[in-house]
């Protein structure tokens, strides 16, 4: 499935978000990855999904590369969620702090889509 791309739309209430993880835990059953990794996917989905607006749609993108899988997410208030990316992980459980520890890099453009990349190493499936 490598350099495979998944794009689901979805209305921005929090009952659709589970059909955003249904849909990361298939391709990541299907790459067999660690739990760990899932986890970690699913943890930074929801961290982001918990500040969409409360109305219209919410674009996820799955792309996987070689190595990595990279999840665009948008659109949003990008200057909402640039102050939340900028605020010191310090001061409490935000955003970034969530996003540092669960996944390699991520990124918001000007036009509200944040990326986040995290490395994976699949394991390959039980004979």
């Amino acid at each position: 499935m490598t350099g495979d791309e998944i794009t689901l739309t979805i209305p921005r209430e929090e009952p659709f978000h589970e059909v955003a993880h249904l849909v990361l835990g298939g391709v990541a059953a299907r790459l067999n990855l660690t739990f760990e990794h899932i986890d970690d996917l699913e943890t930074a989905l929801d961290a982001v999904l918990e500040r969409a607006a409360e109305d219209g749609d919410v674009t996820v993108q799955l792309l996987l590369t070689d190595g990595a899988i990279v999840t665009r997410v948008g659109p949003f208030a990008a200057d909402r969620l640039q102050d939340e990316l900028e605020r010191d992980p310090s001061d409490d459980v935000n955003l970034r702090r969530i996003l540092d520890t669960v996944v390699d890099g991520y990124e918001l453009d000007d036009d509200g889509w944040l990326e986040l990349t995290k490395g994976v190493a699949h394991q390959e499936a039980p004979a």
